[in-house]
């Protein structure tokens, strides 16, 4: 069953190659959707997918890569809508 996610990360989330490590780590789960940095200094991704897959990555994005500090996450849970592959935004 499909599931889809979206995910915002505050701190320190941008600059620290976030886009591109989450593009890896979806892409190797799996997950579909999107990541993007917002003008806001917050970072937000969309998963979709098999619900343990989504529910990996919103577990990744509580820490990110090693650059990162995330401070807080929102998770918001959304209608799937049929995505395929993973883009960064």
């Amino acid at each position: 069953m499909a599931v889809r996610r979206r995910v915002v990360a505050y701190g320190r989330v941008q600059g620290v190659f976030f886009r591109d490590s989450c593009l890896r780590v979806a892409s190797s789960a799996g997950v579909s959707g999107s990541v993007r940095n917002r003008n806001d200094g917050a970072l937000e991704a969309v998963f979709e997918g098999d619900a343990d897959a989504v529910d990996r990555m919103v577990s990744w994005m509580r820490q990110g890569p090693r650059r990162a500090h995330v401070e807080r996450v929102e998770v918001t849970d959304e209608n799937p809508q049929g995505e395929s592959g993973f883009r960064v935004r």
